[in-house]
């Protein structure tokens, strides 16, 4: 198989669309001789936060001077950023050889994995050669029937809890907190952000069944922020351990909430061996957080023009990116052209309601995905919103390319770079904006989560 047959392979087994459960996973990694319980684990399910809160962990994991890998999505722009052990990203040949392995091994057999079944064990496979010490994992829908629950885990970690995959993960948010607290398993340590009363009455009656000791933000652990700016935070921490002066460089008050758990996770786990705790110094924690890069969050793509791109995707998510802006963003850049391209299957009204507000002007568009929205339903949308200062672009290129006039051609203030162009509304526009102004895709278009 070459690295066309891999690609046409994989984009195949998307017909077999999502099926929540763990028969398949659990049969297709006894087949590769149970990969997942060569190294230790962190599992990390949620519906905000989790894919930030996991690359903090690794980052801090990978500073204290473990080989680490990292279990993401979706992808923005290559598919290799799904699998990386030291924040390196597996080649494009190694996954065109594992897919060609993992093929051969279920050839002949009743298994028909999913497409995001095949790639949780093409990355547990891949950490297993390349013998590392801790995998972060996070889920990639749910948690309880997602793919990565084949995990024994040393801790659990639950980020924000909001609405989303409804139709997969039910119409309530209790529902929805049932499958994500799945992941808690009998003895491991969990740790979660704050959550609604009715979400930490599920995780705490789980966490109870299990015999999990369970650690709250705001209970167990806290910070304060001391700066805050586009380039990210100051802040303290305190849990066992106190910690003053951190820096993180993801911008966003919620990063220094989602580095509050993954600090929780490394106090945690630094307690269960000797070796653990004498290799996460002060100064791998500050290291880790202090480099930690993570892409599609409140991440500049582009100096010139100014570009923004975020991927809310959810009303939560919109809800954090507008607070961000009014926090942070305004106190530097005074006008903002939003471009946005949403998934039909999303709450269009939910995403848009705190952001169209904030934009001086607003540009509909649509990826080159089946899922998305049309420009059309979504200025409708806008519209009985009470918006009028909306365009329309069929493309994502060519929501940019507008976007740009009317940056050229709009009146000016006399702060330097007030104006910013701010890319969101799902994961599948941000990454076609960055593969259109950074680069060439690897497997692009087998950006969805599952």
């Amino acid at each position: 198989m070459g690295y066309a047959g891999a690609i046409d392979y994989l984009y195949g087994l998307q017909k077999h669309g999502i099926k929540l459960g763990l028969d398949n996973t659990v049969k297709l990694l006894s087949l590769l001789g149970n990969p997942q319980e060569k190294f230790h684990s962190i599992h990390v399910a949620g519906t905000n936060g989790k894919g930030s809160t996991s690359a903090m962990i690794a980052s801090i994991l990978q500073a204290a001077g473990f080989r680490t890998g990292l279990f993401t999505s979706p992808h923005l722009v290559s598919f290799t950023e799904r699998i990386r052990v030291n924040n390196e990203e597996i080649t494009e040949w190694e996954v065109v050889e594992l897919t060609e392995e993992i093929r051969s091994k279920i050839e002949g057999s009743e298994l028909n994995p999913t497409f995001f079944e095949f790639v949780t064990a093409m990355g547990l496979l891949y950490f297993k050669r390349k013998n590392i010490d801790w995998a972060v994992v996070e889920t990639g829908m749910g948690g309880r029937l997602d793919a990565t629950n084949v995990l024994l885990p040393e801790a659990a970690v639950i980020t924000s809890i909001n609405y989303d995959h409804s139709e997969f993960l039910g119409n309530t948010i209790s529902a929805i907190a049932e499958e994500k607290a799945g992941i808690i398993k009998d003895g491991v340590p969990v740790i979660t952000s704050a959550q609604e009363l009715s979400v930490m009455n599920v995780i705490e009656r789980r966490a109870g069944e299990k015999n999990a000791d369970l650690f709250i933000y705001g209970r167990d652990f806290s910070v304060a922020i001391k700066s805050e700016d586009t380039s990210g935070s100051v802040f303290n921490y305190n849990g066992d351990s106190c910690f003053e002066d951190l820096v993180i460089a993801l911008p966003g008050r919620h990063q220094v909430l989602n580095a509050s758990l993954a600090l929780k996770t490394i106090e945690i786990v630094s307690k269960k061996s000797s070796h653990h705790a004498s290799c996460i110094t002060h100064h791998a924690i500050r290291n880790g957080l202090g480099n930690i890069k993570w892409q599609g969050r409140l991440e500049f793509i582009s100096k010139e023009p100014l570009i923004l791109i975020d991927g809310a995707h959810n009303p939560s998510a919109a809800k954090i990116l507008a607070d961000a802006l009014r926090e942070i963003f305004f106190k530097k850049y005074r006008r903002i052209i939003l471009i946005a391209g949403i998934m039909s299957d999303k709450n269009v009204r939910g995403i848009m309601a705190p952001l169209l507000p904030l934009a001086a002007e607003i540009i509909l568009t649509a990826p080159a995905y089946e899922r998305a929205a049309s420009p059309q339903k979504l200025a409708e949308c806008a519209a009985g919103m009470g918006f009028t200062n909306i365009h329309l672009a069929p493309t994502v290129k060519e929501a940019i390319d507008m976007a740009i006039n009317l940056s050229a051609f709009s009146p000016q203030p006399s702060a330097k770079n007030s104006e910013l162009l701010l890319i969101t509304g799902s994961f599948y526009t941000i990454g076609e904006a960055k593969e259109i102004l950074c680069g060439r895709g690897i497997f692009s278009s087998l950006r969805e989560t599952l």
